[in-house]
């Protein structure tokens, strides 16, 4: 049984309350997950420009 249909099964039997709190912790880690995103490509920017901005790139992608 994958991850998600366990979750679904157990989640059937708790009271709403519950379910409330169990919406704010997944809304939460959702949250979590994409600023986790954005930060990593914000640091990882100035690597990349690097690279982008090196004459061999010019010449890899002047045909296109």
């Amino acid at each position: 049984m994958k991850t998600k249909e366990l979750i679904l099964q157990e989640i059937e039997v708790f009271p709403e309350p519950y379910l409330k709190e169990v919406l704010d912790f997944v809304r939460f880690l959702k949250d979590k997950s994409t600023k986790r995103g954005i930060e990593e490509a914000i640091m990882s920017e100035p690597i990349l420009a690097e690279e982008w901005l090196a004459p061999e790139e010019d010449e890899a992608w002047e045909d296109l």
